[in-house]
């Protein structure tokens, strides 16, 4: 098993065993009520963050924009390569994902 599949089960693990997060595991990343919010792509980690968040992080060459395979950069998803950061940015994803909408469940 290369490194960033080990770093990625970790957090995997990490999430799914915190009775405080609502995660599933699928086929194709980690989700929370029922939206992706974090999955593996090669050797990096790509998450959903609020576009002020990973626009910062972008800035500072942190991330590097996601692409995906129907177009464009995303303004949100962004590409991690330190594993480092995967698990810090991995519960950004869950917290940002996982908020209800201004006005709905608030």
């Amino acid at each position: 098993m290369d490194d960033a599949r080990q770093t990625y089960d970790a957090v995997v693990r990490e999430l799914l065993l915190d009775t405080d997060a609502d995660v599933e595991a699928a086929d194709d990343g980690l989700l929370v009520k029922g939206r992706l919010f974090t999955f593996l792509d090669g050797a990096e980690l790509v998450v959903e963050l609020p576009e002020a968040r990973s626009a910062d992080l972008r800035r500072r060459g942190i991330v590097v924009p996601f692409v995906s395979a129907k177009g464009g950069a995303s303004r949100n998803w962004v590409r991690v390569a330190d594993r480092e950061l995967w698990s810090e940015l991995a519960r950004e994803a869950h917290q940002f994902v996982g908020e209800p909408a201004v006005g709905r469940e608030s």
